[in-house]
């Protein structure tokens, strides 16, 4: 399999309208549309994206995390640096709770504990000589995904999957369920060339975060159904 940049199924959607889902005096709750980069990337032709966006109206947004370009979903956004800060420690507390859906190949098997609920534990490293991929490597950082099937469509030949990530390393869901032999469909990174083409984008969306409220020790809750 060749590397392939990311995002080479879909370019970024220009005219995609700005989706703001919550806003207040701390944070930001955005959609990210599938093909958009979260933050500029190297060259001029990468200059467009979700971070660049929303600064346009909100100009002391910071970014606190990322979505893959060709992941939809959901992402926070901090307003001002100390904000950022209180964010990211959150992040590196696990105290943010994100669950993605993806259509992955194949029929996956249930998981084999009591409440459905799976544990995918493998260290994933960055494949050097394929730099941006990354492999599951016993020399890797820690990576752990919980998974959980929800329904197996045989006519299609995939199942959809819920996903919690526990730790948040690059690629970590696309690597892992590659791992256990059902890539993501439409995965233009890991996935073989026929599951590839079995659809035009990344089948895998961000769609639940839920997080205290830093400043207001609110509970937040937001969701956003996928769209395949």
């Amino acid at each position: 399999m060749n590397p392939v940049k990311e995002g080479a199924h879909t370019g970024a959607p220009a005219h995609t309208p700005l989706q703001i889902l919550y806003a207040d005096d701390s944070l930001l709750v955005v959609h990210k549309p599938s093909g958009l980069l979260s933050v500029p990337g190297r060259g001029e032709d990468k200059q467009d994206c979700l971070s660049c966006r929303v600064q346009s109206l909100y100009p002391d947004a910071l970014v606190v995390h990322r979505l893959d370009m060709a992941t939809s979903g959901l992402m926070l956004m901090a307003r001002g640096a100390a904000m950022q800060r209180a964010m990211s420690q959150l992040f590196e507390r696990r105290e943010v709770h994100k669950r993605y859906v993806a259509l992955v190949d194949g029929r996956l098997a249930p998981a084999s504990a009591a409440d459905g609920w799976g544990l995918i534990d493998l260290p994933i490293a960055v494949d050097w000589p394929r730099r941006p991929l990354r492999i599951i490597d016993a020399a890797g950082k820690p990576s752990q995904t919980r998974w959980r099937g929800l329904a197996f469509d045989e006519t299609a030949n995939c199942t959809r999957v819920e996903l919690e990530p526990i730790t948040g390393r690059s690629h970590q869901l696309r690597v892992h369920l590659l791992a256990l032999g059902h890539p993501i469909l439409g995965d233009a990174l890991y996935a073989p060339d026929a599951v590839q083409a079995r659809s035009p984008r990344l089948l895998l969306h961000a769609c639940a975060l839920r997080l205290v409220h830093p400043a207001t020790r609110v509970l937040l809750s937001f969701e956003s159904p996928a769209d395949f």
